[in-house]
């Protein structure tokens, strides 16, 4: 555009000169030169036009001349996977917009055909068909808010009358919440989303929705408090708080805050929970989505984004080992041992620890009974290959 800009001033500039030294050409204006009284205008201007057109015919050869000399081949690829690409121009992929990962994917071997996250798995499958790469499934993520301090909950240090926006209310000491780490509530994160996939509660505090929401991590990036991360969907169970002050400082400035109380590192069966900094953690490598630890939470910082889990039933293939009842944190198993066991159902909560324990998977109805029973048949298979070529007769020498 800068370039064109140029061009146009200085072909402007050629042509005000030329037209300049006809015109006094014609003119005859000087000592010793024979003067004319009158000028011929449409003389002048058709020679003018017939010197314009030559020169810009010869001006036009070599720019093309040299356009088709320095000219740089780009793959024809490119453009391809460009159109396959969603267009938000998000940075989700790693790259400053989408022409230049489409570029990148074409180009370098490393770059993977599915890190554009909006397009979703269309558009990964359409660029790995384009590049000729292997497409591998990404884990689905979506956008996470760690704060539940609304208006109702959240204590307030002083009344915010500027911009309504997150970004310019952190320049007045750092908030007018109390929490300084916590969600300010002025919707900046919604007006920046490109897919409408956050809206604001009543209460202050933004709502994501899962059908919407590509994480794209825009919203991320404008977060002033950094309350919102970019988390794996599977990841259900989650410490919704950002407060980094000591257990009463939370209490005092929100209630739905963590005060690193422990409990849910005591009651976790996996180990996920991890106290630091005043701020409880769940590794979401080592978390099974239980969701005991939201149960047992005294302030309800924990969030449980399962909203009703299915609960535990015995099948005939039990074999009475009273595995279940031993692993059960609210006791709801029973049985005597070598017989078929029960499963109380006003006391099942639904966490899945009897299931994923159960030797015979013979416990079923939880929210995880098929990626266990997928796990088993693995092994199973896995074992009775082994022992068919522990049988196979050694051939002779």
């Amino acid at each position: 555009m800068v370039n064109n800009l140029k061009y146009k001033k200085i072909s402007l500039l050629i042509f005000v000169f030329l037209l300049f030294c006809t015109s006094a050409l014609y003119a005859g204006v000087g000592a010793g030169v024979e003067a004319r009284e009158s000028v011929n205008l449409a003389e002048v201007l058709k020679f003018t036009a017939v010197f314009l057109a030559g020169f810009s015919a010869i001006f036009g050869i070599g720019l093309a001349f040299a356009a088709k000399k320095f000219a740089v081949q780009e793959d024809p690829r490119i453009d391809q996977v460009s159109e396959a690409l969603a267009h938000a121009h998000c940075g989700a992929c790693g790259f400053a917009g989408c022409r230049q990962y489409a570029e990148a994917v074409v180009l370098k071997p490393e770059v993977a055909p599915n890190l554009c996250t909006p397009g979703g798995k269309a558009s990964a499958e359409a660029v790995a068909a384009i590049t000729g790469k292997v497409m591998t499934q990404l884990e689905p993520k979506i956008a996470r808010i760690f704060c539940q301090g609304g208006c109702s909950k959240a204590v307030r240090r002083f009344k915010y009358e500027g911009i309504a926006d997150c970004r310019a209310a952190i320049l007045a000491s750092g908030g007018d919440k109390a929490c300084i780490y916590g969600c300010l509530g002025y919707g900046t994160c919604s007006r920046v989303c490109p897919f409408g996939a956050i809206t604001m509660s009543e209460d202050g505090l933004p709502v994501i929705n899962p059908a919407k929401c590509t994480a794209c991590g825009k919203c991320a990036q404008a977060c002033p408090t950094k309350v919102i991360e970019i988390l794996p969907m599977a990841k259900e169970v989650l410490v919704r708080c950002h407060s980094k002050d000591k257990g009463p400082a939370t209490k005092k400035n929100c209630q739905v805050g963590c005060i690193a109380c422990g409990i849910c590192v005591k009651v976790c069966p996996y180990n996920a929970p991890s106290i630091s900094n005043n701020l409880s953690r769940i590794d979401p490598d080592k978390c099974k989505v239980c969701g005991i630890c939201a149960t047992k939470c005294p302030t309800d910082a924990i969030m449980d984004y399962i909203p009703k889990r299915p609960k535990a039933f015995v099948t005939e293939k039990c074999i009475g080992c009273h595995m279940c009842a031993k692993v059960c944190p609210v006791n709801a198993p029973s049985g005597e041992l070598k017989k078929r066991h029960v499963i109380a159902q006003d006391k099942c909560i639904g966490c899945g620890i009897c299931t994923s324990k159960c030797p015979v998977v013979a416990i079923n109805g939880t929210f995880n009974y098929a990626e266990v029973l997928q796990a088993y048949e693995a092994k199973k298979a896995a074992r009775e290959k082994a022992k068919s070529a522990e049988q196979q007769p050694t051939a002779s020498v």
